[in-house]
């Protein structure tokens, strides 16, 4: 069963950053496209960044655009989300997961941005 483990969370000022992984098992990692979501405290799901298979597309939500930086490495079976100049609204429970053709979720990593 392919799984996704996110990790790379944790507690940090505004105007900090983190890396977050995502690791993921099976054999198809580098055929999809893939994608990082969050999910803030009463607040639904959203989408934060995506990348192709082959890395040559990325997109990113508004909010994030010009801050964060998503890339993958195939080889390793791993995505990154580098997290830069980090604002409170940033707070969330940040995912991992296939662009279409969801799998289950994973647990998430917690990114909390607070001074």
């Amino acid at each position: 069963q392919v799984q996704l483990v996110e990790s790379g969370g944790g507690l940090v000022q505004p105007g900090g950053s983190l890396r977050l992984s995502c690791a993921a098992s099976g054999r198809t990692f580098s055929s999809y496209a893939m994608g990082w979501f969050r999910q803030a405290p009463g607040k639904e799901r959203e989408f934060v960044a995506s990348i192709s298979s082959t890395s040559i597309t990325t997109s990113y939500a508004n909010s994030v655009k010009g801050r964060f930086t998503i890339s993958r490495d195939n080889a390793k079976n791993t995505m990154y989300l580098q997290m830069n100049s980090l604002k409170p609204e940033d707070t969330a429970v940040y995912y991992c997961n296939r662009m279409v053709g969801r799998m289950s979720w994973g647990q998430g990593t917690q990114v909390t941005v607070s001074s």
